[in-house]
């Protein structure tokens, strides 16, 4: 028997494969991973008869055994027929409204005005750290109501072009306006004793007041005072100091000296004199002409 020319054949592979072969090893592979993938007693429509045969109520189809079942859910017919249910009950579903947003609604009220306030500006003598204190009225603010404020960065305001420079503190009761105060966009020190704030029922009146952080370039080392806005002269080179001003010798002319002004006279033309060889060091002395 010739295995050689035999179409898809090897010698010792066993022979091609039939359809029907080729068909049976596919359904096994499918019921294999729908083993692994699919709970079959959790399929709404895998259905046990009287008989001990397997059924599908979607597809109406009757199988052997569970492997058969779960190879047909894998297949196109049984998958055509799931989507076709799925697009059938979501249109035939109600519509459900969409979940209402949580509004938030607005206090109306009139406002009479806005409250009375102080500013005062405080320094710790002994950490150096600046403090803004508030103190603002509230003489008929509503009743069972506080006072609220709150820190903004200029970028949420919008009535000033935005300065990373600045920063907002606002202050809100009612039935008064909220006012704002503007201060450097400094970091806040938030220490129990150095940011604090008070209302007094009695008076009607808000207190609050923070510090600002101490920023490094200003920190100096124990026992030195720090100087704020100060600048000092360079120091001098050590041993030169600066020429002090002479009036004993005139500046000179606008023009500076060309030379002698006409008609002056012209002084006399004089040779350099030796001085005698006695009043010179002897290193400096001219040596003496040898005789012969």
């Amino acid at each position: 028997m010739d295995f050689q020319h035999r179409a898809g054949g090897k010698t010792g592979s066993g022979g091609v494969a039939s359809s029907s072969e080729s068909n049976r090893d596919r359904r096994e592979r499918l019921r294999q991973l729908a083993l692994e993938t699919i709970d079959i007693n959790k399929d709404p429509y895998f259905m046990k008869n009287h008989l001990g045969s397997y059924e599908c109520k979607l597809c109406l189809t009757l199988h052997n055994n569970e492997g058969s079942y779960l190879a047909h859910t894998q297949g196109k017919k049984h998958q055509t027929n799931l989507a076709r249910r799925a697009a059938k009950e979501a249109k035939e579903a109600p519509a459900q409204p969409a979940p209402e947003k949580v509004k938030v609604e607005v206090k109306k009220f009139v406002k009479i005005g806005r409250p009375g306030y102080k500013v005062t500006k405080q320094r710790d003598p002994e950490t150096g750290q600046q403090s803004l204190l508030f103190q603002v009225d509230y003489p008929e603010i509503a009743e069972s109501i506080g006072p609220r404020h709150r820190f903004m960065s200029a970028y949420e305001q919008r009535i000033e072009p935005p300065d990373r420079r600045w920063q907002y503190l606002l202050f809100a009761a009612e039935p008064y306006e909220t006012i704002a105060f503007k201060v450097p966009s400094r970091e806040i020190d938030k220490a129990e004793t150095r940011f604090w704030t008070h209302w007094n029922r009695e008076t009607k009146q808000f207190f609050l007041q923070f510090h600002f952080k101490v920023e490094k370039a200003l920190l100096a080392p124990p026992g030195q005072a720090v100087s704020v806005g100060v600048k000092r002269p360079p120091s001098l080179i050590t041993g030169l100091g600066p020429r002090p001003h002479s009036d004993s010798m005139p500046p000179p002319p606008p023009g500076g000296i060309h030379g002698m002004p006409p008609g002056a006279p012209m002084m006399p033309h004089m040779h350099p004199q030796m001085p005698p060889p006695g009043a010179l060091p002897p290193h400096l002395r001219p040596p003496l002409p040898m005789d012969g």
